[in-house]
C-alpha cells in the first residue's frame, strides 16, 4: 500500500516519473540524449514504470526508492519504439516526427542500441540477480516477437493463438517484467512475484489488443500516428482476425485482394468492413477476457491502494 507520507496519489507517482526524466536522465552521448528526451517529451502514459512502482508498493515497498528501475522500464520501451519506427519506415510517433525522420535511420538504430547498452550497464551495476536476468530475457522475447510479427505480415490465415504469442512476446513481456521486478524490489513473496508477473502478462496482451483496436477506430490526432497504419503495413491484427472469422465471403475476398496488392485506396472500405463484420465487437470481448485474467491474477495480493490502482489500470483498457 502506498502510504500518504510516501506518495499522495497515483497522479503524484506519475509526476515523480516525469520529474525523473526531466531532471535526471542523461547519457554520455549528447545526440542520443537529445533524441531520447525528445521522444520522452512527446508524452505517453508511462504505464510500464507505473506498474513497476505500484507492484513494489503492493508488496510493501516504498516506490520512491525504485524510480530508477521504473525509468529503465520506460527507456527499454522507448528504445524498442526507435527501432520499430526504422523497421516500419514510420513518419510519426506520439504526434511528432519519428526519430528516424529527424536523425536518419543510422543514428536511430545506433541510438536504440546505445540506449539498450546504457540501461543494462546501469541495471547490472545497481541490481542483483534476478533483475538483470529478467530484463535480458525480456529483451530477447521482444526481439523474437518482432521477428514473429514480421514473418506474419500479410498472413490472413493467422489464428488467435499465434497472434497472442506475438503479443505476449513483443508487448506483454515488458509489462510482465515491470510487475515482476517491481514485486521483487518491493520485497514480495515468491507467490506475490508470480501473481504480479501474471497480471503484467494478461494486462500486456489486453493492451496490445486495445492498441490494435484504436488503429481502426481512433482519429489520427489522438492516436499520434496515421489511422489504419497497421492495415497499410499489411499487419494482421486482432480486429482483422475477428472480422475474417466472422465475416462473409465478399468481405474476405475484399481483404485478400487488399492484402495482395499495393493500392491503399480501399483502406476506408476495409476499416468499415471490419466494424460491420464484427471485428470490433470480437476484439472488445477478447480485451475483456484478458482484463478479467489480469484482475484475477491480483487476488493473492494483499488489499490496499496499490492493488486497487493496478486493477483500475486494467479496467481502463476496457472499451465501450
Amino acid at each position: 500500500m502506498i502510504a500518504k507520507s510516501r506518495l499522495e496519489s497515483e497522479a503524484d507517482l506519475y509526476e515523480q516519473v516525469e520529474t525523473f526524466f526531466r531532471s535526471t536522465f542523461s547519457t554520455d552521448n549528447r545526440i542520443i540524449t537529445e533524441a531520447i528526451k525528445r521522444m520522452l517529451s512527446a508524452g505517453g502514459k508511462r504505464l510500464r514504470p507505473r506498474i513497476t512502482l505500484l507492484s513494489s508498493a503492493a508488496c510493501g515497498g516504498n516506490p520512491v526508492e525504485h524510480l530508477h528501475l521504473a525509468a529503465y522500464m520506460e527507456l527499454i520501451h522507448v528504445a524498442t519504439l526507435v527501432h520499430d519506427d526504422v523497421v516500419d519506415n514510420a513518419q510519426t510517433r506520439r504526434g511528432v516526427n519519428a526519430t528516424a525522420v529527424d536523425y536518419g535511420n543510422r543514428v536511430s538504430v545506433l541510438a536504440g542500441d546505445y540506449l539498450f547498452a546504457w540501461i543494462f550497464k546501469n541495471v547490472t551495476s545497481t541490481y542483483a540477480p534476478p533483475i538483470p536476468n529478467i530484463l535480458s530475457a525480456t529483451l530477447a522475447d521482444i526481439c523474437d516477437g518482432e521477428v514473429l510479427q514480421l514473418r506474419a505480415t500479410g498472413d490472413l490465415d493467422l489464428g488467435v493463438d499465434a497472434y497472442v504469442e506475438v503479443a505476449r512476446k513483443k508487448t506483454a513481456s515488458l509489462f510482465a517484467a515491470s510487475a515482476q521486478c517491481g514485486a521483487i524490489v518491493g520485497g514480495g513473496t515468491p507467490a506475490d512475484v508470480l501473481a504480479l508477473q501474471a497480471y503484467g502478462d494478461a494486462f500486456g496482451v489486453a493492451f496490445q489488443m486495445k492498441d490494435d483496436l484504436l488503429d481502426v477506430t481512433a482519429d489520427e490526432r489522438s492516436l499520434g500516428k496515421p489511422v489504419g497504419n497497421d492495415l497499410t503495413e499489411r499487419k494482421v491484427t486482432i480486429p482483422l482476425i475477428e472480422a475474417m472469422a466472422r465475416g462473409d465471403r465478399n468481405f474476405q475476398s475484399d481483404v485478400r485482394r487488399f492484402y495482395g496488392g499495393n493500392d491503399n485506396a480501399a483502406l476506408p472500405a476495409i476499416v468499415d468492413g471490419i466494424a460491420r463484420q464484427g471485428g470490433l465487437a470480437g476484439t472488445r470481448e477478447r480485451i475483456a477476457a484478458f482484463v478479467r485474467q489480469a484482475k484475477q491474477a491480483l487476488e493473492p495480493i494483499a488489499a490496499g491502494t496499490a492493488k486497487t490502482s493496478l486493477a483500475n489500470l486494467a479496467d481502463a483498457l476496457l472499451v465501450e
